[in-house]
């Protein structure tokens, strides 16, 4: 076996796609007589500073023989747009399974999803596991493509990915997607496959908005269902179309901390803690509030603009709820990408009311408690009341128009608590 990672291969501008870069040497290599065994798709870090979009690295698993392997990845590598000059390729190929890279290999794989690597580290790494490498302008595109070459050794939750592309002379204009018939798509292949569409929001997620080669990609659990929902897709035609094993809707990206002291800028945590400030909605529609962890380290919390209702989540905390958060530490400020309730405040001090009126009871002065002023009675303190409470217990997230490509959607399971997924 052979694994070649490929990475940054596009631009924001320009377009391009490394999936495309890899789907067409997936077809070169079996039209030479060789074999594929799986094209795999991996999100990396997504506050990493110098990715396009998506943040995507990209392998091939193939029988091809690591020498020929390498002068088809440099061929292909000739398809990166490199006019834009933040775009710099690098391929990296392996003889050998992709389950048994060395486990420092595995390691950098892992923590290109949740860290940063220089690309010294991965040109100095590859070197020491025998792997050829080939790259343009500086060559950042080797980290990537170390961690595409480590990834299926490095994780084991995988997701599939069934992309269409358009055709060459359509790149860069609009896409013509029978809107109509995503949305029956994705109803008809809902849980199985997911973030197809926005429903709220009327939004045809799966179609990017990008000069890139893709007209549409969909994502789920199952392969046979989302290409069943590629198939159902009207629209312009499809020049062809390659299916993905990917770590995509994984949650690979957070690390586990038990206080914000142990937070890093540009990486993902998930974090248990208590609201201690209420939310507060700030200029462009953002909001905030402040969570105190565990370590009693503080922190502001936010959901920004574009992650639409879910605010509204935010906006119904209260302090004193306990919440687990998950999202970006970016500017000091946790991006919140989803969060569980896990204790709500149910009741809030209130005046007592008077036993013969039922009317509230106001001061009786500075610690004097309070009295009813028609009655005569009186009350040491105040009481508490129950309060009613626009949000329940349990795992809210970002809905699907907001969603990071690497982002676990809650419909797919295995949350600790109850789940109410945004569809």
């Amino acid at each position: 076996m052979t694994v070649i990672g490929l990475d940054d291969t596009d631009s924001r501008e320009r377009g391009m796609c490394t999936t495309y870069v890899a789907a067409t040497l997936a077809e070169r290599i079996e039209a030479v007589g060789a074999s594929v065994d799986r094209r795999v798709l991996v999100r990396l870090n997504p506050g990493v500073e110098h990715k396009t979009r998506g943040n995507a690295a990209l392998a091939v698993h193939t029988d091809l023989d690591p020498d020929s392997a390498l002068e088809l990845a440099r061929e292909h590598l000739d398809l990166a747009e490199t006019g834009d000059p933040r775009t710099n390729p690098g391929a990296v190929v392996a003889p050998g399974d992709p389950d048994r890279v060395p486990e420092d290999v595995a390691a950098f794989a892992r923590a290109a999803v949740r860290d940063y690597h220089e690309v010294g580290d991965a040109v100095a790494l590859a070197d020491r596991a025998g792997y050829e490498t080939a790259h343009a302008g500086n060559g950042r595109g080797r980290i990537g493509a170390l961690a595409a070459v480590g990834a299926w050794a490095a994780f084991d939750d995988w997701t599939y990915e069934c992309i269409s592309y358009r055709e060459e002379d359509r790149w860069g204009t609009d896409r013509a997607v029978d809107r109509e018939s995503v949305f029956a798509a994705a109803d008809g292949a809902y849980p199985d496959a997911w973030d197809t569409v926005d429903r709220e929001e009327g939004y045809p997620v799966c179609v990017p908005r990008t000069p890139c080669p893709i007209l549409h990609g969909i994502r789920g659990d199952d392969s046979s269902t989302v290409r069943s929902v590629a198939d159902a897709v009207d629209g312009e035609p499809v020049a062809s179309r390659a299916l993905f094993v990917t770590n995509q809707g994984t949650d690979a990206h957070f690390r586990r901390i038990d206080g914000f002291d142990a937070a890093a800028e540009g990486r993902a945590y998930r974090v248990d803690g208590e609201v201690v400030e209420a939310p507060e909605t700030r200029e462009g529609g953002h909001v905030f509030a402040t969570l105190r962890s565990v370590d009693g380290e503080t922190t502001e919390i936010a959901a920004f603009e574009p992650t639409k209702r879910f605010r509204d989540r935010v906006r119904a905390l209260r302090p004193g709820d306990r919440l687990t958060v998950c999202g970006e530490v970016s500017d000091g400020t946790l991006k919140l990408e989803k969060f569980a309730v896990r204790e709500l405040v149910r009741t809030e001090p209130a005046n007592p009311k008077c036993p013969d009126c039922g009317r509230s009871m106001g001061s009786a002065g500075a610690d004097q408690g309070y009295r009813c002023r028609d009655c005569g009675t009186s009350a040491d303190g105040k009481v508490e009341v129950p309060i009613e409470r626009d949000i329940e217990l349990g795992w809210y997230e970002v809905p699907p128009c907001a969603r990071r490509h690497v982002a676990k959607p809650l419909v797919r399971g295995g949350f600790d608590a109850p789940v109410h997924p945004e569809r």
